[in-house]
């Protein structure tokens, strides 16, 4: 098999293609090596997060590995077939574990087998997206894989991180199912395509507002809470944001919302198949005062509410993965470098063909033509 080449510079240039890279190596057996990882930052090269992404996938799938050192500018990575066991990986740092799922949460869904994989790390740190909208928000669009289920058993700010977390994984197409990789992938493109184009009714907004337990006498999470409450009620629909405090290793603290539409006509059911779910999330800042934090958090959410698309800009990029595998179109409240990196990935892996009309983003199959 002919080894795919990345340009580690394209788009966003950053670390999102070789996350992507890892997952879409792993689920379809084809080795990949990524020239000029993160060139134009100012410390070029793999980071400690990506390292420790690209241990874990080596680990699920038996890979071959090249360039695996901090500061490198190049990665090959030759993986074997995934194999369903239960994995335990300490980054000892407030490293992303909502990053390193990224690279994850795909093949495990697709190992054949119950999967595990335990991670210690940070929870809840900048240039990430939080643990919540990962559970919340990006794994229900999983649910046509497998059966998720994500513990939070403790939260991670940085910089120390410690935070706790463990993703299980029951697949719902068995190893008995596929001989390869190919096999697999026209299973699920049997299944039906990825349509995602309407924002539907408004049912519901929740949220989960955190903090450190030394910050409980000062009530942050609920002045948090209280703050985005206040800007979100003025919408008319119910509004649940609870308070929680957890004895973390760094003090932090964080918000995240999100919001549930229904797509049937009469505006009462959420489709969990396909389910139409918006969200925003904000960190804690010792600068800034936990009323701000929380008007902050709920203004994100509401204009993405307010765009009238039923994907908000983050969760667009993380579903380009299952787009290529699916197919179908997605409309998303902004196109941004990000899930445009995540396309020229894909596009690399999967027998797709991605086109961005507007803020449409549609996947076509099969190299075919790509229509409205």
């Amino acid at each position: 098999m002919s080894i795919i080449t990345l340009d580690g510079n394209y788009g966003e240039g950053g670390g999102q293609i070789v996350r992507t890279a890892l997952a879409l190596s792993a689920v379809t057996g084809k080795p990949f090596e990524i020239n000029d990882i993160r060139k134009g930052r100012s410390q070029p090269g793999l980071k400690a997060q990506h390292i420790h992404c690209i241990k874990i996938l080596q680990q699920l799938c038996s890979a071959d590995v090249e360039g695996m050192e901090q500061g490198s500018e190049y990665l090959r990575f030759i993986p074997g077939k995934i194999e369903a066991k239960e994995i335990s990986f300490d980054v000892g740092t407030a490293g992303s574990i909502p990053l390193m799922l990224q690279s994850i949460v795909l093949p495990i869904c697709l190992a054949g087998k119950k999967t595990k994989v335990s991670l210690k790390g940070g929870t809840d740190v900048k240039w990430s997206m939080s643990i919540d909208y990962f559970r919340e928000v990006i794994l229900p669009h999983y649910i046509k894989l497998a059966g998720i289920e994500v513990k939070l058993l403790g939260r991670g700010y940085y910089p120390a991180g410690g935070g706790n977390v463990e993703i299980t994984a029951r697949p719902k197409i068995k190893k008995k199912e596929f001989s390869n990789p190919w096999e697999l992938i026209n299973i699920l493109r049997n299944i039906g395509e990825i349509n995602i184009t309407t924002q539907g009714k408004l049912i519901k907004i929740d949220g989960v507002s955190h903090a450190s337990l030394s910050l409980e006498n000062r009530k942050v999470a609920e002045r948090q809470a209280a703050a985005a409450g206040t800007q979100l009620k003025k919408i008319g629909c119910p509004v649940n944001i609870r308070s929680e405090y957890s004895n973390s290793a760094s003090i932090g603290s964080g918000m995240t919302l999100w919001a549930s539409f229904s797509s049937d006509k009469e505006g009462k059911e959420i489709d969990t198949i396909i389910p139409i779910v918006i969200g925003s999330d904000m960190l804690g800042d010792k600068e800034i005062s936990s009323e701000k934090i929380g008007e902050n958090a709920a203004s994100k959410l509401i204009e993405e509410i307010n765009s009238g698309a039923p994907v908000d800009k983050h969760l667009a990029d993380n579903m380009i993965p299952l787009l290529g595998i699916f197919g179908g179109k997605i409309k998303s409240s902004e196109i941004t470098e990000h899930c445009k990196t995540n396309i020229y990935t894909t596009e690399n892996f999967l027998d797709v063909k991605f086109r961005i009309g507007g803020n449409e983003i549609i996947a076509g199959l099969n190299n075919n033509d790509v229509k409205n």
